[in-house]
C-alpha cells in the first residue's frame, strides 16, 4: 500500500519541515510505502537535496514545484495575511493537492510544525465516508474569547467549536474533484475578497461545512495554555506562536526535540532558540492582540462569510 504524504513549505520552513518527516519516517511500517511530497514555490538547491536525502528504501521524500498560474489568483493583500501578521503563498498550497495529483483518491497532509508519534498509516486508513476531508476542531477556540465571536460573527459557524484546525488533514481528494472544490475556492476568493485571521481554513471550514469529518483531538495535539497536555498524543502540532525553536517551555516542547536531537538542522535549532529573546517571545503574545484588532475590523468589512451566507450558498 502506497500512502501519500504531503507538505507546504517556504524554503525557510525547511528545518521544521525535516525534523517532522524525520518522526514520520521513525514511526513507518516496512509493510507499507510512504510517498512525501512536499510543495513549494522556490527552495535553495542545499535545502532540497538535504530533505530528499532523507528518503529511505520505503520512504520516497520529494519536492514539488507549485505552477504559479495555479495560486495567480491570490493576492498579496492585507485579507490574505495569516492571523493579520504576514502573507505567505504556501499556507494555500494544500487546497490544490486533489487536482495536481489526480492519482490519489486519498492523501495525508502535515502542517510543517508537527511531529508524527504514530505510524501515518493509521490515519490514512481511517474511514472518513463521502466527508471532504477529515481534520480536528480547534481546542483553543473553546478557551479564547476573541475566536468565539470571530468564527459566530464574521464566519457564521455554530456552535463555533465545530471549526476545525487544518494543520493535520486527511483529504478524501476524489470527492475533491469531483465536487470541484477548486472552482468554487477560485469564484469565492475573486468575487468576495473575504478577510480572514487564518484564509486557508477559512475557505475549507466553509466551503467544505457539514462534510467535515472530526478525528480524535489526539490527532492535532497543539500547545494550549489553557488546558493539560493531551495524554500520548498521535500528532503533536505547534500551532500559533508557541513554537519549540522560540519557547524553551512549550507544552509537548519535548516531543520535537527528543527527534530533532539525531537531526542535521540540530545545531541550527538550538542556535534560533538561544538566539529569540525575551522581547521576541512577548511580542509573539502581543500577536494575539493584533487578531483582536483584526476580528475587529472584519466585523466592519462590507462582504464576511455570515453576511454573504445570508443570500449565497457557499458551500458545495
Amino acid at each position: 500500500m502506497t500512502i501519500p504524504i504531503f507538505y507546504t513549505i517556504s524554503d525557510n520552513y525547511t528545518p521544521y519541515a525535516s525534523v517532522s518527516i524525520q518522526s514520520l519516517i521513525n514511526h513507518t511500517s516496512p509493510e507499507n510505502d510512504y510517498t512525501i511530497t512536499l510543495l513549494v514555490q522556490s527552495i535553495s538547491d542545499e535545502h532540497r537535496e538535504s530533505l530528499e536525502n532523507m528518503s529511505t528504501e520505503n520512504v520516497h521524500v520529494n519536492v514539488f514545484h507549485i505552477n504559479d498560474d495555479m495560486v495567480k489568483p491570490i493576492h498579496n493583500s492585507e485579507e490574505n495575511y495569516l492571523r493579520g501578521q504576514f502573507f505567505t503563498m504556501s499556507i494555500f498550497y494544500r487546497l490544490f493537492i486533489p487536482e495536481l495529483f489526480p492519482q490519489y483518491d486519498k492523501a495525508v497532509y502535515l502542517d510543517a510544525d508537527t511531529i508524527v508519534n504514530t505510524d501515518i498509516a493509521e490515519m490514512y486508513n481511517i474511514d472518513i465516508g463521502d466527508n471532504m476531508f477529515a481534520s480536528c476542531p480547534d481546542l483553543s477556540i473553546r478557551y479564547m474569547p476573541l475566536l468565539q465571536e470571530y468564527i459566530k460573527k464574521c464566519q457564521g459557524i455554530f456552535p463555533p467549536e465545530k471549526y476545525i484546525n487544518n494543520g493535520v488533514i486527511l483529504f478524501n481528494t476524489k470527492a475533491f474533484r469531483d465536487k470541484h472544490f477548486i472552482d468554487k475556492f477560485y469564484y469565492l476568493i475573486e468575487k468576495y475578497h473575504f478577510d480572514n485571521v487564518d484564509p486557508d481554513q477559512a475557505y475549507m471550514n466553509e466551503i467544505c461545512e457539514d462534510k467535515i469529518y472530526h478525528l480524535p483531538k489526539e490527532w492535532d495535539a497543539m500547545p494550549n495554555e489553557s488546558i493539560p497536555e493531551i495524554e500520548d498524543p498521535k500528532i503533536v502540532h505547534y500551532n500559533l506562536f508557541f513554537k519549540p525553536w522560540h519557547f524553551d517551555d512549550v507544552q509537548y516542547g519535548n516531543y520535537f526535540w527528543e527527534v530533532a536531537k539525531d537531526n542535521e538542522y540540530y545545531d541550527e535549532l538550538r542556535q534560533q532558540l538561544a538566539e529569540f529573546t525575551d522581547e521576541d517571545r512577548q511580542r509573539a503574545r502581543d500577536d494575539l492582540a493584533k487578531m483582536a484588532e483584526k476580528v475587529k475590523s472584519i466585523e466592519k468589512e462590507e462582504y464576511t462569510w455570515a453576511k454573504v451566507k445570508k443570500f449565497e450558498n457557499v458551500r458545495i
